[in-house]
């Protein structure tokens, strides 16, 4: 069995949960997640989700744990939300934002302005003496992930200086350089 995904997850007041013809629906405060599954049964009853799986198959064992996390991060999602932060690390690194649009000074020769989806809130924290922070939060945890990912991409940290985009508390492997 699966540790994971033999553990029930509770349903907090506020948030409905259906399960209709292979599709989730969880509805909260924050919004309203959907997630289709295939292999395994979603049963909801007495305030909890409960995930089975229909045989020890290779694919359906795999499935187990992954639509219970799924569920469970839906969950959390609609009731409290996620948070990324990231820091731009090196000199003259600057990002600012009008609305949902985020704009990043990152050493090129150009500014990179990023529209960024609707579902995430962003912010941008620039106090002086500090490096500018890049804080994005959201509901759908997946879709906070690639933004930030997709931010993170346009220069990751490099291993010598440590300049870059990183996550905020992200340890970096750092290398010594060259030896005089």
């Amino acid at each position: 069995m699966s540790r994971i995904g033999k553990n029930p997850v509770v349903i907090p007041a506020g948030v409905t949960v259906e399960v209709k013809d292979g599709i989730i629906t969880v509805k909260g405060k924050n919004g309203q997640l959907t997630q289709e599954f295939s292999d395994v049964t979603v049963t909801v009853e007495d305030g909890q989700v409960q995930v089975e799986r229909s045989s020890d198959h290779k694919d359906h064992r795999a499935k187990h744990g992954l639509y219970r996390s799924l569920v469970n991060n839906m969950i959390i999602g609609v009731t409290d939300g996620f948070t990324k932060s990231l820091e731009l690390v090196g000199v003259g690194y600057r990002a600012s934002n009008q609305g949902q649009k985020l704009d990043l000074a990152l050493g090129f020769s150009h500014n990179i302005v990023l529209e960024v989806a609707p579902e995430v809130t962003l912010e941008t924290i620039s106090e002086k003496g500090k490096n500018p922070i890049v804080k994005l939060t959201s509901f759908d945890k997946q879709l906070l992930g690639q933004v930030a990912a997709k931010i993170r991409g346009f220069r990751k940290p490099e291993p010598y200086k440590g300049k870059g985009v990183k996550f905020v508390g992200e340890v970096l492997r750092r290398k010594a350089g060259k030896s005089a």
